[in-house]
């Protein structure tokens, strides 16, 4: 990867209050894609940082009370994860057998989030743990969408 410059990235905290970040721009020497070096504390296509998301998807009343943000974004983000957390299960099990740290689960865990919890553990940052392997390797899936009007 080659430095190519660098751009602003905005993010929301748990109050409402906007952070601008400069992160940098690079381009693989092998396939010449642009690619942007996310902090960990950032989810790609989320306005949110992860902290934010984590405390709404485990559902914590005062915790997700405390996220300056309407319920039609805590609808999304429970219904993102909800989607999503088989992929995240299967592609950390996977990522584990090929790191060679595989554990056999003593009695499977009833709930999506705890088999997550499994790999990445419970503490606070558990979402960017699944966030960090997952885009390093090329597992990410997008979900953003655009939608086309034809102005003719």
């Amino acid at each position: 990867m080659k430095v190519i410059g660098s751009r602003p990235r905005k993010y929301l905290q748990e109050d409402g209050s906007q952070v601008i970040l400069i992160i940098r721009r690079l381009r693989c020497l092998n396939c010449n894609k642009i690619h942007h070096e996310l902090p960990h504390i950032l989810v790609p296509y989320k306005r949110y940082k992860s902290e934010c998301i984590e405390a709404v998807v485990v559902g914590d009343n005062n915790t997700s009370l405390a996220v300056a943000c309407d319920d039609s974004t805590i609808y999304r983000w429970k219904n993102w994860f909800h989607s999503l957390s088989g992929y995240f299960v299967g592609c950390l099990q996977s990522i584990a057998v090929q790191l060679g740290k595989e554990t056999e689960e003593a009695s499977r865990p009833k709930s999506v989030l705890h088999r997550i919890w499994h790999y990445v553990g419970d503490a606070p940052g558990w979402l960017a743990r699944i966030v960090q392997p997952l885009v390093n390797s090329n597992l990410w899936v997008q979900t953003r969408s655009a939608f086309l009007s034809d102005c003719t």
